[in-house]
């Protein structure tokens, strides 16, 4: 049995309240990790075309003020 196949069959067992914290915990673990990954990827560069990209749109005047 794999690991996930492991972890599966344990998260099916647990009671209303446990995997009501388990998914609360996921959901922050899971937003922690796309941030960091955000943040690396921005460090990177690896984003600077869509910075490019809006500078063009606004240069270009297809932008309005908010």
């Amino acid at each position: 049995m794999t690991q996930v196949e492991l972890l599966e069959q344990h998260i099916a067992e647990l009671d209303d309240d446990s995997f009501s914290k388990l998914r609360d915990w996921f959901i922050e673990f899971d937003q922690a990790r796309w941030d960091k990954q955000l943040e690396a990827d921005s460090n990177s560069g690896k984003l600077d075309f869509l910075i490019n990209a809006a500078l063009a749109e606004h240069e270009a005047g297809l932008t309005r003020d908010l």
